[in-house]
């Protein structure tokens, strides 16, 4: 268990630890808290028993705790989440009931995530949904091919218009498509969101969609969000694109509505499964694209990681309130 702060000027740090497992990636960030943020004391926890000694004395840790860890965390104040939607049971039950406040990373991926959302808008809006399958085949489709969407023409159905979906209204509306955005929290619409109404209404609104576009984050209210009935409400030209989380879809009931023609299309970057079980049935559906969850992926994210703890080390030490608190009973 190494302390990666000078404690001289500071006779009583203020502990904050990194949890297990250790990474030289960890080692790296803890030593850059350190030096940015000398009232600390950041101590990187390379097993769990180091951890268990540590928590006692310590008031912000990153990672992921348990009940046990939880158990010894008796003056613990902060939890930084390394992810913006964690894996299941982060949020268990004695963690959301405690006074613990958690962050997490919501806001460092959205222009990485909205680009790739607009990949797919103009892939079906231009078919290629349909074309690079073809190719492959060495299928010339001229006059076969799928109508064109005119997107100054087209209206998409935004579910979540968070931060990722605020970046994606502005996408769409770049593109002069008319955006409805459906969200839980957000009191006003967003630039570039024309009219937003709460969860409850999605029903009424999700058929006017040419393209359904799912940014919202795990939570119990949006397990199972798209299930087969909501998909028979789509427009039967409509196209599903999912880059949330993959528990909201439910794979099978997507993929009957696929082979049925229920609906024009989808594109996944998420899963209920991930990997994509090799023989199930979206692997060959027709008007259906998917990138293995990389929505995400681009330049500057390991530095918006950090750059977002050493604000909220900072923020802890003044006593300031924390950025990007989660809700803990909805798990964002």
């Amino acid at each position: 268990m190494a302390s990666l702060t000078h404690k001289q000027d500071f006779p009583v740090p203020i502990r904050f630890i990194m949890l297990p497992p250790a990474s030289d990636r960890i080692r790296t960030w803890a030593a850059a808290i350190g030096q940015a943020v000398p009232e600390l004391d950041v101590v990187v926890c390379a097993t769990r028993r180091e951890a268990l000694e540590a928590l006692p004395q310590t008031r912000a840790a990153y990672g992921q705790l348990d009940p046990e860890l939880l158990s010894a965390a008796s003056r613990l104040e902060w939890l930084a989440c390394y992810a913006a939607g964690p894996s299941p049971g982060y949020y268990f039950p004695q963690l959301i009931d405690s006074p613990v406040t958690v962050t997490n990373t919501r806001g460092i991926y959205n222009d990485h995530i909205s680009c790739h959302i607009m990949a797919f808008v103009l892939a079906f809006s231009r078919g290629l949904h349909v074309y690079l399958p073809s190719q492959l085949k060495r299928k010339w489709v001229h006059d076969s091919g799928p109508p064109v969407i005119n997107l100054p023409q087209a209206t998409c159905v935004l579910i979540g218009v968070g931060g990722i979906g605020a970046a994606t209204a502005r996408q769409c509306a770049n593109w002069e498509m008319h955006v409805v955005g459906i969200d839980p929290r957000c009191p006003q619409p967003p630039e570039s969101v024309s009219e937003l109404y709460r969860p409850e209404q999605l029903d009424e609104h999700i058929g006017r969609g040419d393209f359904v576009i799912v940014t919202a984050p795990q939570t119990p209210a949006t397990q199972g969000l798209i299930d087969r009935t909501r998909l028979a409400k789509m427009k039967p030209s409509g196209v599903l694109i999912n880059i949330g989380r993959g528990t909201t879809v439910h794979l099978d009931d997507l993929a009957d509505a696929l082979y049925a023609g229920t609906i024009g299309g989808a594109a996944l970057d998420v899963f209920e499964t991930e990997p994509l079980p090799a023989d199930h049935r979206l692997w060959t559906a027709p008007n259906f694209l998917m990138t293995p969850h990389v929505a995400g992926e681009g330049p500057h994210l390991e530095q918006r990681r950090l750059d977002l703890l050493i604000d909220n080390a900072r923020r802890l030490v003044r006593g300031d309130p924390l950025v990007n608190v989660v809700d803990k009973r909805n798990w964002f």
